[in-house]
């Protein structure tokens, strides 16, 4: 597994042995950023990141090397935050992240008065729970459409099975787009805006 573009780019990251953790695919990943970027590679610059399930932190980590001033990964395991951080440390990577041990929708909850107080929402989350935790999609993004993190320019991600639905609509959080891939798909959510 390595880092697609960017800074970091081609610099390797670790994970953890077994089934515990399954990073996205560096081809999925590569996918996802060239969604996002359209061609631009400035995009993604200063933006913030919520990385959920962050497992290896690749995501977060890809985001950093492409330009996201602030990354937050999110992991209940403490293993895998073990990892998280391991892996910024090995890429030199000393400031602009956080490294969240909770549960999803708790870290949530525990991020919305930091990062609101101080004027800040965020542009991207990206979630990937375990396939067959099917339950931690519909509780997580009903979480996000109720968070005050987001803003109507927010984008959410969600990996998930190809077979698998997470959904359309959480509250005001539809979703616009879906990208398959081999066995994954990524469903993309906006906030709904308001009705004038």
């Amino acid at each position: 597994m390595r880092v697609i573009a960017g800074h970091y780019r081609r610099r390797t990251l670790r994970s953890l042995p077994g089934l515990e953790i399954r990073p996205t695919a560096d081809r999925l990943r590569e996918t996802l950023f060239n969604v996002l970027c359209a061609g631009n590679p400035e995009a993604l610059a200063d933006s913030t990141w919520i990385d959920l399930y962050a497992g290896t932190g690749a995501v977060g980590i890809e985001a950093l090397s492409r330009g996201a001033g602030m990354a937050y990964f999110v992991e209940s395991s403490k293993d895998a935050a073990d990892v998280i951080a391991a892996n910024l440390k090995s890429l030199g990577i000393a400031h602009g992240f956080k490294v969240v041990k909770a549960d999803a929708v708790k870290a949530l909850r525990q991020l919305e008065p930091t990062v609101v107080a101080v004027g800040k929402t965020v542009d991207y989350v990206f979630l990937d729970p375990p396939y067959s935790l099917q339950a931690e999609y519909t509780k997580t993004l009903a979480a996000l459409a109720e968070s005050k993190l987001l803003l109507h320019g927010s984008v959410v991600i969600a990996e998930h099975e190809k077979r698998f639905d997470p959904g359309e609509a959480f509250g005001s959080l539809l979703r616009y787009r879906t990208l398959k891939q081999g066995d994954a798909a990524l469903s993309f959510y906006r906030q709904r805006f308001p009705a004038v």
